[in-house]
């Protein structure tokens, strides 16, 4: 027992200069990134070696390891709420979502030890805290390899683009499938970041440029924060990395085969971690190195992007947070919510780009003619790109939603938001307006383990519904307001309607027998006069129907007290007029 005491004391007396901070990426020919247990083990030891470093571990992943937060905080204080009333200004940056694209692993850890050890550095840490997860994805960084990511130029070994269960954690941060983004959620509401970055790696194109930048679609973003994001934060990133010869570009997603047809900015819905951090008036950043590039080169450019970011938060903490303040404020009185978006081509700006000349020439594999980029031909031009979007379909706020207590994987996805919660002290019948679900596409092919939703079609029907006590009732006035509409509203890219939560209501549960309806079918015509009116009309209008027996009794019968209401009704129903409930 002495013995452990007495080497956990040296430990934890270790200076800077007696502890091992190299990191693997240095130690190695600048063709090495860190496994998941080096970079653990590496910031454990920063933590031992500095009082303003703290690792604290969130939680188990579905790897079975444990996901950490490392905090570096230059007053050595770590407690959220005493840092926001300090004024600072939290950076999260995570790491590793894609292990195959590991820059940010090694990056960060050089950042974080520079940072603590050059006093130029650490002056701009004054209003800013840096929150960083080593490695989100630890399933697929213990699944190393030297193949999948094909045609990447480094390291010698990397990580695995699926998580332990094989999801791709950057499609899951609204489904919330994988333990790893349950940990996430808590993460990112306990710190609050006013900043995000989630640093990867692209493929496609080949050009000059090392680095390219998704930054938050800034229509989808508050006019406070798109305004301080377009005019002020990206052209400082910009010049700054021009400065250090590493000149950005966006994110080459290209109208055409060669990117002289141009390129369109990345829409990121919430199931996207930057479309998730939007949500919540977070300001976020996907750096994509090109995987073409020299590992080396991609490292030192990720690097000098956060130390841009670092320095342009410090300088505009005060700006930074006041419109953050603006936006929190605005979302918590909006009445009108965007859900989905298209792309503007008629708003198209000239960007500079620096490219190779793209040429063909026949194929070795197929003897057809094939695209190629000639590397000594190297030019510089401008080239389209679409970086405008407007709302196609938008949803007036109710007052509240109410969802019954059945649908619990709902209700646990709100309690990890932070979402407040009421619930009905007793059965209460209220009227409120209700969704059915008239009409929905669905993928042919499961998409990241579910069959995909889309161009839902809706018709609302306000009624009485009954409520039992328990259910529970969601007012739109608070914080996660965004996050509830995007969610809740069924039309909304990510909804959870259309990741399957709610498809149990999409099945009749009753039905009949024709033979035994006939008769009940001839009363209820001969009682309903109008609906008898409306059969001879569609019989007439529609010859396939006119000659289905059974369809038509399915007519009589839908519109018949005898057809479950509940049949694709949405279970989430609006409360659209304030009323006092018993809560």
């Amino acid at each position: 027992m002495f013995l452990i005491l007495l080497l956990s004391n040296l430990l934890l007396s270790s200076s800077p200069d007696t502890l091992d901070l190299k990191t693997p990426f240095e130690k190695g020919n600048g063709n090495q990134t860190a496994t998941y247990q080096e970079a653990i083990d590496w910031y454990r030891r920063l933590d031992q070696a500095y009082e303003e470093v703290k690792m604290v571990p969130y939680g188990y992943t579905d790897s079975g390891r444990l996901l950490h937060l490392v905090i570096v905080s230059a007053d050595k204080d770590f407690d959220i709420a005493s840092l926001k009333k300090k004024n600072k200004r939290v950076l999260l940056i995570q790491n590793g979502i894609h292990p195959g694209e590991p820059e940010g692993i090694d990056a960060t850890m050089l950042l974080a030890r520079d940072y603590l050890q050059q006093k130029k550095l650490r002056q701009q840490l004054d209003k800013v805290v840096l929150a960083i997860i080593p490695v989100y994805n630890i399933g697929g960084a213990l699944n190393r390899n030297s193949h999948t990511r094909t045609n990447q130029n480094g390291p010698e070994s990397y990580g695995f683009r699926g998580n332990a269960r094989n999801y791709d954690l950057n499609r899951d941060f609204i489904k919330t499938d994988s333990r790893n983004a349950v940990l996430f959620h808590h993460i990112f509401r306990d710190w609050d970041p006013d900043v995000f970055m989630d640093n990867h790696t692209s493929n496609g194109a080949d050009y000059q440029h090392v680095m390219t930048l998704i930054p938050t679609q800034h229509n989808k973003l508050n006019p406070h924060l798109a305004s301080y994001l377009q005019q002020t934060m990206l052209p400082t990133l910009y010049q700054g990395m021009k400065k250090d010869n590493f000149p950005m570009v966006p994110y080459m997603d290209l109208r055409g085969d060669t990117p002289e047809s141009g390129t369109v900015a990345f829409l990121e819905s919430p199931r996207y971690s930057t479309g998730y951090a939007a949500l919540y008036h977070t300001i976020g950043f996907m750096p994509e190195t090109h995987m073409l590039k020299p590992f080396e080169q991609r490292v030192k450019a990720t690097y000098q992007l956060m130390q841009h970011m670092i320095s342009t938060i410090n300088r505009d903490s005060d700006k930074i947070a006041a419109a953050r303040a603006k936006a929190k404020q605005a979302a918590l009185v909006q009445q009108e919510f965007p859900l989905q978006w298209q792309l503007d081509t008629s708003n198209v700006e000239k960007i500079p780009f620096l490219g190779y000349v793209a040429k063909y020439k026949p194929s070795e594999v197929t003897g057809q003619q094939r695209l190629y980029y000639d590397r000594s031909a190297p030019y510089a031009t401008t080239i389209p790109y679409y970086n405008t979007f407007s709302a196609t379909t938008k949803v007036q706020k109710p007052v509240a939603y109410i969802i019954p207590q059945a649908w619990q994987q709902v209700i646990e996805h709100l309690k990890t938001e932070q979402v407040q919660l009421k619930r009905l002290q007793k059965d209460t019948t209220i009227t409120v307006d209700n969704y059915y679900i008239a009409d929905y596409k669905t993928s042919q092919r499961p998409y990241e383990g579910h069959y995909l939703h889309s161009g839902v079609q809706l018709e609302t029907r306000s009624m009485p519904r009954q409520f039992m006590k328990g259910d529970y009732v969601v007012y739109l006035n608070q914080e996660t307001n965004r996050y509830l509409v995007e969610t809740l509203e069924p039309q909304a890219t990510d909804s959870f309607f259309n990741w399957n939560y709610f498809d149990a209501v999409l099945m009749q549960k009753e039905y009949f027998s024709s033979y035994v309806f006939e008769d009940l079918a001839a009363e209820i015509l001969q009682q309903n006069p109008q609906l008898r009116q409306e059969l001879e009309t569609k019989k007439q209008q529609d010859a396939e129907f006119a000659k289905n027996a059974r369809a038509q009794l399915e007519f009589v019968y839908h519109n018949s007290p005898h057809y479950e209401y509940t049949h694709n009704l949405y279970p989430v129903a609006r409360l659209m007029q304030p009323l006092k409930l018993p809560l």
